[in-house]
């Protein structure tokens, strides 16, 4: 795995643990083309890197998904651009979900649309404090598309997961380790530690059986991933062309409520 040839991830070598670290900070790691790119080239090749266990945080402050999705929309796009996009996100989600090897994500601040799933994706979620995760395409008119609908119900049960998504709400404080929305919720200040003291325990294991483990847990995500993911975004592509959508972003620049017609 050649890491000097990545532009949008840092890497660092911690024994057997490879620290993965989004690098666009003047976007809260808002997932662009080549960012995606780099992802799915890192999470495919990182299972024939000698590292044992991963440990994906973000830089600053993590953004992602619906975020993005926001300020997209308001800069205005085609779309058919926005639907390579969405492919593209499809794409994310399921090289994230090939990857044999453990994952322990470190959320701080907003993990937002594809930020919160793909830090829900991995294998084990330690957020701090300061840590806003969920889903908000619909508050811009958009169907919750990007695999949200994959991860949340099995995390937090069908009716919950449902109520957050339709309404945009974001899971934050107590309620993320309550929920089950995480694993582990710690002060700010102590997050890379608990995630690497996590990561390191993974990668003392023995290696096969951990791998094993997690590809045989991952079977309800990968039997569901493709009706689920192709579903959603199916369905995120139709509401990008919507005057509801269109309506939402101007609601949204504007900084005021939306009207709404159903069309």
């Amino acid at each position: 795995m050649d890491l000097s040839t990545y532009e949008h991830i840092e890497f660092r070598r911690e024994g057997h643990v490879l620290v993965m670290t989004l690098n666009r900070p003047e976007r809260l790691n808002a997932v662009n083309k080549p960012l995606r790119r780099e992802l799915i080239r890192a999470f495919l090749e990182l299972d024939e890197d000698a590292a044992r266990a991963g440990v994906r945080p973000g830089a600053g402050r993590p953004g992602g998904g619906g975020g993005a999705a926001q300020r997209r929309a308001a800069q205005g796009g085609s779309a058919p651009r926005a639907r390579v996009a969405q492919v593209r996100t499809g794409e994310i989600v399921r090289a994230l979900l090939d990857l044999e090897k453990p994952i322990v994500a470190a959320v701080r601040g907003p993990a937002i649309g594809l930020g919160a799933t793909l830090a829900l994706l991995c294998d084990v979620v330690v957020a701090s404090e300061t840590a806003r995760i969920g889903d908000r395409h619909v508050n811009i008119g958009l169907v919750a598309g990007a695999g949200g609908a994959l991860i949340w119900p099995l995390l937090v049960g069908l009716n919950k997961a449902k109520e957050l998504l339709m309404l945009g709400d974001l899971v934050e404080g107590e309620d993320l380790e309550r929920l089950g929305v995480v694993n582990h919720l710690v002060p700010d200040d102590e997050l890379e530690a608990r995630s690497m003291e996590l990561a390191q325990r993974l990668a003392a294991m023995p290696p096969y059986a951990v791998k094993a483990t997690k590809v045989t847990a991952n079977v309800l995500l990968r039997d569901q991933l493709s009706n689920v993911l192709d579903l959603g975004l199916a369905f995120e592509h139709y509401s990008a062309k919507t005057a509801d959508h269109r309506e939402a972003v101007r609601a949204w620049t504007e900084k005021r409520e939306g009207t709404y017609t159903g069309e």
